[in-house]
């Protein structure tokens, strides 16, 4: 982790890009000691684990939290953005929430999140910047190009923060 923070720098963002995406957790990845879930959630295609992600402006990870795989993506964005200074957030449908928003507002920055389809009313956003979200998304597709991300092996969730460290190092040094 401090290699990762001192190879990633200073991030620019000028906009932060959030997302999440679940892996799949092999049955060999299960059965660590303890009562802890070990960021390992059921859902309908099994055991996963949810990786939410905050990219800068050139596509680079900046921070991520685990969370098990049936948890929403939204949880894991207060402690993704606690202390980070942005100009702008890009979210997809998942992020649109009002005390998100009212955060973002808070401290000045853009919030370019697409409404979801249940407001009452449409709140207008940015639809050229919001186009930027594919980084986040090429982020999630070069991290799962390595076997041990896209199946996690890891009894703990330790362990798979440290695959994902790892593997953002060997992309920063690219």
């Amino acid at each position: 982790e401090r290699i990762f923070s001192s190879l990633s720098g200073d991030p620019d963002f000028e906009y932060a890009i959030i997302d999440g995406t679940i892996v799949r957790v092999h049955q060999q990845g299960t059965g660590a000691k303890g009562d802890q879930n070990q960021a390992i959630g059921k859902s309908r295609g099994g055991l996963t684990t949810k990786i939410v992600a905050l990219v800068d402006a050139l596509g680079n990870l900046a921070r991520f939290v685990l969370l098990p795989g049936q948890r929403h993506d939204s949880v894991g964005v207060e402690p993704l953005l606690d202390g980070v200074a942005l100009g702008a957030l890009i979210g997809d449908k998942a992020f649109d929430s009002d005390w998100l928003r009212l955060e973002l507002n808070q401290r000045g920055a853009l919030a370019v999140i697409p409404p979801n389809a249940s407001r009452a009313k449409a709140i207008p956003y940015d639809a050229e910047v919001y186009k930027w979200r594919h980084l986040v998304e090429n982020f999630f597709q070069r991290i799962k190009e390595f076997r041990r991300i896209a199946t996690r092996y890891d009894k703990t969730d330790t362990s798979f923060r440290a695959a994902i460290h790892l593997v953002a190092i060997v992309l920063a040094l690219k």
